[in-house]
């Protein structure tokens, strides 16, 4: 990237990847200004404290000015946006932020972890073995990681880069996805599970992005795919003779009163993640690192403080009876494996597993049918959604009995908002149980956090599993509260 181009102006800044962004360039010393007809926390008071949340918010032409180098579009903008109609006016370049990104890092090896599940945990597993040895590197990751200020890194000496690729198209100029912009030197494929409804409305529309991922691969290039999965296997075989494929599967590991192990050639190693997906992810991970020198005895040293990426498996918290669990799971193929692995890690406790309906993909009726037996590890399963949300969408209206059908479980348990999921969770005995909570939103503006205490603090019964009593009516509570 020119030296010149220190005055940047953000297009919606308010997103997530967006205002990490605008606070690491910030960091580099470029001056950057930014707006939004919406903007929250945390994103808000982050730009406040650097100086770069707008005075007002919405969209104004006046931020718009001939003296800026560059102009930086999020999705969330659309194409007759005031502000990029006069960028485009005064010839101001505009770069979506996957393009930017990628000027930004055109002389560092590239590395990119694609795929529907799993992305963002092994991004951040390989961030945190990097920084373990102190290695310089540079980064972009769709999630906040125990030891890093911010989702983004980019400077002008790092010689390398990972980058979490996300297959969501990139701007309202460029309506194609992300990871296609990084021209990578060594990409991972997680897996293929159609996500994204709304921009991929057919499975093979969706296939294709990440076909074409493979097929931009640079001759001696390296290829990494999860063998297991159906679709990232033919991709990953199919792809051209002169890049290196390199398949793998879950690191072997095993269960032991709660805690996982890894099985090593030197012994049993503990880590503090667990599930099959997660040993999937950390074996695509020490994969990537053993391509830039990172042995698998360092491998193994780091991995062992690695506690996961927020909102992935994130233990709210725990006493003697019960762990409370939180996870972004938004599409079938994480629900299914984040509940089968929470699960697997306390097979004679219940699980209580409560997964929200928020993202568009998830509200279609078209694309419900794919949630079929994702919930069937759960012993008590619960699913949540908004009319309000469905209306806000502007989708057809769905009812319980299609979601019940959809996910193929008589006996689930539906809720739509806050206060009878919050009742039905306080009916509970919580006596060698634990609760997961899956979702992209909040469960109606759920504070997870206090929903923690109180389940954690409800008095409990000691039961044996086969003789568990009859569970109280939650619409009682509920009817009784109110």
């Amino acid at each position: 990237m020119s030296k010149s181009h220190k005055r940047i102006h953000f297009i919606a800044v308010g997103g997530a990847i967006m205002h990490n962004l605008a606070l690491a360039l910030q960091k580099k010393g470029y001056q950057v200004t930014g707006s939004d007809d919406e903007i929250y926390d945390p994103a808000k008071s982050r730009l406040a404290k650097a100086g770069i949340l707008p005075a007002k918010i919405g969209w104004d032409e006046a931020h718009i000015t001939e003296d800026l180098d560059v102009v930086i579009l999020g999705m969330h903008a659309k194409k007759d946006n005031p502000e990029l109609k006069k960028a485009q006016d005064l010839g101001i370049k505009v770069y979506s932020f996957p393009e930017y990104v990628f000027e930004q890092s055109k002389q560092k090896q590239r590395i990119v972890i694609a795929g529907s599940h799993g992305k963002t945990s092994i991004t951040s597993i390989i961030l945190h073995v990097l920084k373990y040895y102190n290695r310089n590197f540079d980064y972009l990751v769709g999630a906040q990681i125990e030891g890093f200020d911010l989702m983004v890194k980019l400077t002008d000496d790092a010689p390398v880069i990972i980058l979490e690729g996300d297959e969501y198209l990139s701007s309202a100029l460029e309506m194609k996805p992300k990871f296609l912009f990084y021209d990578p030197h060594i990409t991972l494929i997680s897996g293929v599970a159609w996500d994204h409804f709304n921009v991929f409305p057919k499975f093979d529309d969706y296939v294709k992005a990440f076909d074409q991922l493979a097929a931009g691969m640079s001759k001696a290039g390296s290829l990494i795919f999860d063998e297991t999965d159906d679709i990232a296997n033919i991709i990953g075989n199919q792809t051209k003779e002169d890049v290196n494929k390199l398949p793998y599967r879950a690191h072997p590991y095993e269960v032991k009163n709660g805690s996982t192990w890894l099985k090593t050639d030197n012994g049993a190693i503990p880590v503090k993640i667990f599930g099959e997906h997660n040993m999937k992810n950390l074996q695509g991970a020490k994969l990537i690192l053993e391509k830039i020198a990172i042995t698998e005895d360092m491998f193994y040293e780091a991995i062992q403080g690695f506690s996961g990426a927020a909102k992935r498996l994130e233990k709210l918290g725990e006493n003697k009876n019960t762990l409370i669990y939180r996870d972004f799971a938004h599409a079938p193929s994480k629900v299914g494996a984040t509940t089968s692995a929470t699960k697997e890690l306390f097979p004679d406790r219940n699980l209580v597993a409560c997964y929200e309906l928020h993202t568009y993909s998830s509200l279609s009726k078209e694309f419900l049918p794919h949630y079929i037996e994702k919930l069937n590890a759960a012993d008590d399963a619960v699913v949540f959604y908004s009319p309000h949300t469905v209306e806000m969408k502007k989708m057809p209206a769905i009812s319980k009995e299609e979601i019940k059908k959809a996910f193929g479980k008589n006996d689930l348990q539906i809720f739509t908002t806050a206060e009878e999921l919050e009742a039905y969770l306080k009916a509970q005995n919580w006596y060698k149980s634990n609760l997961l909570l899956m979702s992209s939103g909040t469960f109606g503006g759920t504070d997870f956090s206090k929903l923690s205490e109180t389940v954690l603090s409800l008095p409990v019964k000691k039961v044996s599993r086969e003789t568990k009593p009859k569970k109280k009516s939650w619409k009682t509570i509920f009817k009784k509260k109110a």
